[in-house]
């Protein structure tokens, strides 16, 4: 499973050009900072307080006050920025963030999120996914493709929403999907799988694109 969520992580981080400020949600999302490429610089955004997100610390070479969104320790750039929290969000609410990368429970054909509670259990909240879903122009999911074999790409979600026909894009490790008005439209594909594959994994109709290409990992 480590390895498909780098895989993930690492095709995620082909989505972003010089220039652009992205923020990174907790959990496997957070791994995409450990896979740009070369030569591009961007600025990734954590939502607890500062701009110039980098690498996850090495072991023994945490920095206490260094931490993510997430609670986990992360190195930062040489041009880093802290701020308070209504600075952090008033980027966010302001347009200002050019994309979130945020996982999720369940994604809709729509574009619909459920990705903070499941009624019944304790969970910490919906944290700042709502402000993130709601001031970013691009919303890209993260996730791997089910849960236990149960479709978390499907026509309805049926789990409390997040947010409304938020997402543009979601890259699992089957492949990459793009929300359309027409519907959920496969981009990429990745060479493990065949198109019976990931339709039957995919709660939903999918749109097979007539550019279809094979998923990068590298």
């Amino acid at each position: 499973m480590a390895d498909l969520k780098e895989r993930i992580a690492r095709r995620c981080a082909k989505e972003f050009k010089d220039g652009d400020f992205i923020n990174l949600g907790i959990g496997l999302p957070t791994q995409v900072a450990n896979y740009l490429p070369e030569g591009v610089t961007v600025t990734l955004h954590s939502e607890n307080g500062f701009a110039g997100l980098d690498a996850a610390a090495e072991p023994g070479k945490e920095d206490v006050d260094v931490i993510n969104s997430g609670g986990a320790y992360v190195t930062t750039v040489d041009h880093v920025k802290f701020f308070d929290t209504a600075t952090s969000f008033g980027l966010v609410r302001g347009g200002h963030v050019k994309a979130t990368v945020l996982g999720a429970m369940e994604v809709a054909e729509n574009g619909d999120l459920a990705n903070w509670i499941v009624p019944g259990k304790k969970v910490a909240g919906m944290g700042g996914a709502m402000d993130l879903c709601a001031g970013c122009p691009e919303v890209i999911i993260v996730m791997l493709h089910t849960q236990k074999g149960a479709h978390k790409i499907l026509k309805k979600c049926t789990l409390p929403l997040t947010a409304e026909r938020c997402v543009s894009k979601i890259i699992t490790e089957m492949g990459v999907m793009n929300v359309t008005p027409e519907g959920l439209v496969l981009t990429e594909l990745h060479p493990d799988y065949s198109l019976d594959d990931i339709k039957a994994a995919t709660g939903c109709e999918l749109i097979v694109s007539p550019d279809l290409k094979a998923m990068e990992e590298e």
